[in-house]
């Protein structure tokens, strides 16, 4: 009796068990749906091609799928995660080991959803979060830029360094339901046009809050758009620190005015900073091809996104420096960093960039500061011109501790509060970091 009572608990428990494993199956390997589903993408005729290829340059993408050296798009970048390093896959037309034989459907559900064909989930390395938000005439121009605007590469995908089970893809499905909108941009009807165009190339092709935005624990950006005050408000990522681009008058771009962003994306430089780090492939491939009007709609969108006193504290003011030599680094910048930057810290705009008030002091995060003094910056090639001054490396001229005194020195003179740097957080991004390229990834189209 007690078995036979046992045995119909069981099958009823069974039942719902059944249908909810049923539908997880069905959902974690479900494609979603595409407006492109009965579309044949015929014809691609060369201003599509060629709106595609600015649409490219909008969403950066070689800065990821490119090396140097290298054919373009082919991939092979590495990428750390938290989970293991993975790599950039090859997004020419190449058949083999390529998108080649993606439909236009397979390749929006790929950019916008994050599914590649047969429902294989990419990682969310690969902005698609931000990329959702795409309008569907730029997704179709994309398509056609990379079926008739690249050259196919025959080289092959790396596979991940994820350890099974945590290289599953499975529950990156759950991950989207949680994290990743589904939804392309939608204008704010109370703003005007400038506005709205800067918000959709900055939330969506420009996926600016991949490097901008903090991360929550589940390596989900904490906001996606203007509604979350974590949106844009600053990220430590890849050993670099992307400060806020809100009006935070020490971390963001309070200080800032609409002209100044404009030049800094255009030009890679202006009184306040010149690119460097992560963003200085963003703007060799990207931002300085950007139209005038899409670079004045992005000032416009970022000037709009208020600041957080309470985070960001007083603005900063200038401070005349203690010249006092005795001071820990005193020295060392004076020997080393003076002649460009200035003994002032006022450096000479807009070539070397000034350290008093720059950002990289301001911020808690030392980061970026340790890793450029570290690694130097990577060459800045502007209207295909490449820049006569860059940061050199230290690495081997100074020790962890000489790096941590002069960057405790710069973090702490002229105003500037940033905090103390530590010798063992110079170590542990030295051991992390190599030196920057002087052969810098550029991406020359048609």
């Amino acid at each position: 009796m007690n078995n036979r009572r046992f045995a119909r608990t069981a099958g009823w428990l069974a039942l719902p068990c059944l249908v909810v494993a049923g539908l997880l199956a069905w959902y974690v390997t479900r494609e979603p749906a595409s407006p492109f589903e009965r579309e044949q993408a015929t014809g691609l005729d060369p201003a599509l091609v060629s709106r595609g290829e600015y649409v490219a340059r909008l969403s950066d993408c070689v800065a990821c799928h490119s090396l140097a050296g290298k054919a373009p798009f082919a991939g092979g970048l590495e990428m750390a995660t938290p989970l293991g390093a993975i790599h950039a896959t090859n997004i020419t037309p190449d058949r083999d080991h390529g998108i080649g034989r993606y439909s236009l459907a397979d390749f929006d559900r790929a950019v916008r959803h994050g599914v590649a064909p047969g429902g294989r989930r990419l990682y969310p390395a690969m902005p698609y979060p931000s990329y959702v938000k795409l309008s569907d005439d730029d997704v179709k121009a994309l398509y056609a830029f990379f079926m008739k605007g690249v050259q196919p590469a025959d080289q092959a995908n790396i596979q991940s360094d994820i350890p099974w089970p945590l290289n599953m893809r499975w529950p990156i499905a759950l991950w989207n339901g949680v994290f990743a909108p589904t939804a392309p941009y939608a204008a704010n009807p109370g703003q005007d046009a400038l506005w709205n165009r800067g918000a959709y190339i900055v939330q969506g092709p420009g996926h600016c809050g991949s490097c901008h935005t903090p991360r929550g624990l589940a390596f989900n950006e904490k906001a996606l758009d203007q509604s979350g005050a974590p949106f844009l408000a600053g990220a430590l990522l890849d050993g670099w620190y992307a400060p806020s681009l809100r009006q935070d008058p020490n971390t963001g771009l309070g200080r800032w005015s609409e002209a100044q962003i404009v030049q800094f994306l255009k030009t890679g430089r202006n009184q306040h900073a010149v690119v460097y780090g992560s963003m200085t492939e963003a703007f060799n491939n990207s931002t300085q091809f950007m139209a005038d009007d899409d670079l004045a709609a992005i000032a416009r969108y970022l000037k709009s996104l208020p600041g957080d006193p309470q985070r960001d504290g007083a603005p900063w003011q200038y401070q005349v420096a203690d010249r006092r030599q005795d001071i820990p680094g005193a020295h060392t910048y004076a020997t080393r960093c003076a002649s460009c930057h200035g003994l002032d810290g006022k450096g000479q705009p807009e070539w070397m960039p000034p350290l008093a008030g720059a950002t990289s002091a301001l911020a808690r995060e030392s980061a970026s500061a340790i890793n450029i003094t570290l690694n130097g910056s990577q060459r800045v090639v502007a209207a295909g011109l490449p820049d006569a001054y860059r940061m050199p490396a230290f690495r081997e001229q100074l020790s962890d501790q000489e790096i941590a005194e002069v960057l405790t020195y710069v973090r702490s003179t002229w105003g500037n509060h940033g905090g103390a740097v530590e010798a063992q957080a110079v170590g542990k991004l030295r051991g992390h970091t190599d030196p920057a390229s002087a052969s810098p990834i550029i991406l020359h189209m048609r």
